[in-house]
């Protein structure tokens, strides 16, 4: 069975090639600099240069293919609305196109359950809330589902679509595993709103096993929410606490500060052309109430997500693997 993917070096690609590889799958993987990934050849996976932008390359890279995973995209708290649109809606809609011209059985499409924008207060996120996006980004994502699923209803793609939550787990130090996991290991021990607020983090390894499981079972037309256990920021610093053996203190910031401090950075950013650390986009992610239900995923694909403090474990291990920090007697 030959699979193409996009997005395979990414932070998702590190969980989901190998587990195509394990499930039996010949894997073609598309990637800007196929020799910066030895670790592709060590796994067996075909590798194409170039990128989800360039139309008649990844056309080629489609023929043949029995299947496509669409996982990649640009994220980010800060940037341009032209960059997001680029890579996020026309290289969407370009691998799209490739998939069907190759006649693919199902075609994956990764998205974000942060199309939502901002949650209604005291409302469950499933897949019938109303999407708002709050941020180029955002719209960019809300954008390609849409283009994704106008394939469905007017060309007969077989898609289907996924909206994990916010990404942990090995191989990356952006967002939830930099403000969550690496800033308090390196002594940044700070919180808003006395940690009270909820947040949606997804093991990286689940969503790789929800790509699986859709490819299987998932229903053509249909949008899966794929989130692990939602906590309330204080609880998510416990378990981080209680596992890298660093103390349970967080240092109480009133919201409208950091919302001061952030409008600052990002306006000073436009001079310094460098993301500030604290983007005035975290707010819709930081700021708001993500109660997300995965129940969909769970009756229709058998998504179980495993326990936070598993995740947790797992992705201070390849920290301290990478030597990004030391490990701390516990």
């Amino acid at each position: 069975m030959k699979i193409f993917v996009t997005g395979g070096t990414g932070f998702l690609g590190h969980s989901l090639l190998p587990l195509l590889v394990q499930q039996g799958f010949h894997v073609r993987a598309l990637t800007r600099h196929p020799a910066a990934h030895p670790w592709l050849q060590q796994l067996g996976v075909e590798t194409i240069a170039g990128d989800v932008e360039d139309a008649e390359v990844v056309m080629r890279a489609a023929q043949g293919c029995r299947y496509v995973v669409h996982a990649a995209g640009r994220f980010s708290f800060w940037g341009k609305r032209e960059q997001f649109e680029q890579t996020n809606v026309i290289g969407a809609s370009n691998v799209m196109a490739a998939a069907l011209a190759a006649g693919v059985e199902k075609f994956i499409h990764i998205s974000t359950v942060v199309v939502v924008g901002n949650p209604l207060p005291n409302v469950i996120v499933d897949e019938t809330h109303p999407t708002n996006p709050a941020d180029p980004y955002q719209r960019s994502k809300l954008r390609g589902e849409q283009a994704a699923l106008t394939y469905w209803r007017e060309k007969n793609l077989p898609v289907v679509i996924l909206r994990p939550g916010a990404f942990y787990g090995p191989y990356g130090r952006y967002a939830f595993n930099r403000l969550f996991i690496e800033d308090p290991l390196k002594g940044l021990l700070i919180q808003i709103h006395g940690g009270k607020l909820i947040t949606f983090p997804t093991y990286t390894g689940d969503v790789a096993a929800s790509i699986l499981a859709a490819l299987e079972r998932g229903t053509p037309g249909e949008v899966y929410n794929i989130c692990g256990e939602t906590l309330m920021h204080r609880e998510a610093n416990t378990i981080v606490s209680d596992e890298a053996g660093i103390t349970h203190f967080r240092l109480n910031v009133p919201g409208w500060s950091m919302i001061a401090l952030a409008t600052l950075w990002t306006a000073l950013s436009e001079y310094t052309h460098v993301e500030p650390y604290y983007p005035l986009n975290l707010r819709s992610y930081v700021f708001n109430n993500w109660r997300v239900s995965s129940e969909k995923a769970k009756r229709d694909l058998g998504f179980a997500p495993i326990p936070f403090r598993e995740g947790v474990r797992a992705t201070l291990e390849w920290f301290y693997r990478e030597g990004i920090v030391k490990p701390r007697k516990r």
